[in-house]
């Protein structure tokens, strides 16, 4: 026997305006930036700028997967479309990972062959970009998907690059010190390659229908279990459509034979007591005390709470 439960969330587009805005904020700097490195003669605005565009792209790709994801389900995609959402996730933290990597292989060698760059352009590139980026991060910073998540980090990387230009750039005004921008670009490019990686784990990890959180797995046994009418729990799955839209299926085997009634009122108890855990699809299976589990064809005369 099966319950099912949906609880969807009924919220605004809020995620898509906002990763709206920051892509044409982003596409918009840019271009800014390609201009300002040619008029400066600054290889490390240069090469902002190029991971800029691609943060730009990233975001666009991230907005189009947003909108796809909301699309009803159907009878191919019965689940829906949010998965895209996780998928464009972990498409762009592989991105940033890779745009990372190719700021390092580009600052690195300037350590041997710093430049002196215009400093007075490169303030007023630095004061624009830490308030245009630092605007889109705090618009995307009020979301909690991963995707905009990972897009945050995207943006704070930018904002951190630029103080570092901004630093770089007051300093150089009185001291001949080049050396000091790809020196700080290592450091705030590295810092963020950490986390981004972190948070790329976790998103591959729901991805490949990971456990989203130990602690609401022990939570959510440990309710079933303590169920009345509950003897034991089996073929317990918690898995994530996209980080946010939880799906749990689990096999129940109950203490005695209730009758339809009964069973009915046990339904009612579980879809209570699991309320609070605002689980998106719930698939509920009772077994009786002798009954085979279909599953792994065992008489379960013993039972436990494994899974």
């Amino acid at each position: 026997m099966h319950s099912h439960q949906h609880h969807h969330h009924h919220t605004p587009d809020a995620s898509g305006r906002r990763i709206g805005q920051a892509f044409f904020l982003n596409l918009s700097f840019a271009i800014i930036e390609f201009i300002g490195g040619v008029l400066t003669n600054s290889t490390a605005i240069m090469a902002d700028a190029v991971h800029d565009l691609g943060d730009s792209l990233s975001i666009g790709s991230a907005w189009i997967l947003n909108r796809l994801g909301r699309r009803s389900a159907n009878s191919d995609f019965t689940y829906g479309y949010q998965r895209l959402s996780l998928f464009g996730a972990l498409i762009n933290g592989v991105v940033l990972v890779a745009g990372s990597v190719w700021v390092l292989s580009q600052v690195i060698p300037r350590l041997a062959d710093p430049v002196m760059p215009v400093t007075e352009g490169m303030l007023g590139l630095a004061v624009l970009g830490v308030t245009v980026n630092g605007f889109a991060a705090y618009r995307l910073s009020a979301g909690t998907s991963l995707n905009e998540k990972v897009l945050n980090w995207h943006l704070l990387e930018d904002v951190l690059g630029w103080v570092a230009v901004l630093v770089v750039a007051l300093i150089m005004q009185f001291v001949h010190w080049p050396i000091l921008d790809p020196l700080l670009s290592i450091a705030f490019t590295g810092f963020i390659l950490l986390n981004v990686a972190r948070l790329l784990w976790s998103t591959g990890k729901l991805f490949f229908q990971g456990v989203p959180d130990a602690a609401l797995l022990r939570d959510v046994r440990h309710t079933l279990l303590e169920t009345e009418g509950v003897e034991s729990a089996h073929h317990l799955h918690l898995w994530s459509l996209d980080g946010e839209h939880h799906v749990l299926t689990v096999h129940l085997v109950l203490t005695e034979d209730f009758d339809p009634a009964q069973q009915m009122q046990l339904k009612t108890d579980i879809a209570a007591r699991l309320s609070g855990f605002e689980l998106t699809h719930t698939t509920i299976e009772f077994e009786f005390a002798e009954e085979v589990c279909r599953d792994h064809g065992a008489l379960r005369l013993v039972r436990g709470g494994g899974g």
